[in-house]
């Protein structure tokens, strides 16, 4: 049984017997009935024959058999209550070579929004259309709130839209940062190299992604290494947007001294605001300070 999903609108619900030609249109979809519904969706399990083609996988509900606290008490410990295994699809490969669903589950364990479910991460994807949109407005100076505006109202409303205003602001950052080009994070290594060779304490590391882009950068004088030994006790971190040369979150390490005056333990330019780049600049922070936290 092929599965009908010629109308645009409406895609028709997983039934046992449905064959799809690749493990990818099996996922692309139940994603899709996914975001119709209002749940996520994740590979929970799968297997891989010895010649490295993929036997049978299962694709699930993103809160398939996640647990519920059912204490009204956060101080005491909290009993939890499992919320079961449902809402889910059985593939097999076929002996022909197709990808047959086996075995279907439509029921959930939670409540479905099918009005939400653009939020969730499986869900959200900027295309390359949108990217350039993206680029070209900020560009020319447009503001991302009326950029990100400008893409709701090409899609026809917030409802059709695959992505949100904080993944646009987020690409956009990254973007900025990599228009420096090889001439700016030249010019950026210069600089400092000068500053090292003029003091050996002088410290910086920088961040570029596999097309030897820039992406992060982090530096700490000699001054702000010295006194982060004498007041390291507590450091303040945030994310501010000053107007730069890149635009960028300019991210500075702040302590207080004996006199009861902020001092810089060091500080960088990031291009997103997501964890792999808070772990990066932390811990090239904590490398700076020779492994010492505060």
């Amino acid at each position: 049984m092929e599965p009908n999903v010629g109308d645009k609108d409406l895609v028709e619900e997983p039934k046992e017997g449905m064959s799809f030609s690749s493990v990818e249109e099996v996922r692309t979809y139940y994603t899709k009935y996914a975001k119709q519904v209002g749940f996520g969706v994740t590979k929970r399990s799968s297997k891989v024959g010895d010649d490295g083609k993929v036997r049978y996988f299962t694709l699930a509900c993103v809160r398939q058999g996640t647990s519920t606290s059912t204490s009204s008490n956060i101080l005491k410990p909290r009993p939890m209550e499992h919320n079961g295994y449902k809402a889910k699809i059985n593939v097999i490969l076929g002996s022909e070579g197709e990808f047959c669903l086996t075995h279907v589950v439509l029921e959930h364990t939670h409540t479905l929004s099918p009005g939400k479910a653009r939020y969730i991460r499986c869900h959200k994807r900027l295309d390359e259309p949108m990217k350039r949109r993206l680029e070209y407005n900020d560009m020319v100076g447009i503001q991302l709130s009326k950029n990100y505006n400008s893409c709701v109202v090409e899609v026809g409303g917030y409802e059709n839209l695959t992505f949100g205003e904080r993944d646009a602001r987020n690409y956009i950052r990254e973007v900025r940062l990599l228009r420096l080009g090889l001439g700016g994070a030249e010019a950026l290594q210069n600089y400092f190299a000068r500053m090292q060779a003029q003091n050996d304490g002088f410290y910086y590391v920088m961040d570029v992604d596999n097309e030897t882009r820039l992406r992060n950068v982090f530096w700490a004088d000699a001054r702000s290494r010295v006194a982060y030994k004498s007041f390291g006790d507590v450091i303040t971190f945030d994310t501010t947007y000053l107007t730069n040369a890149y635009k960028m979150p300019f991210a500075p390490f702040v302590g207080v001294n004996h006199h009861g005056q902020s001092i810089l333990f060091g500080c960088g330019l990031i291009s997103r605001e997501d964890t792999d780049t808070f772990v990066w600049l932390f811990e090239s922070w904590l490398k700076c300070m020779n492994g010492c936290a505060p």
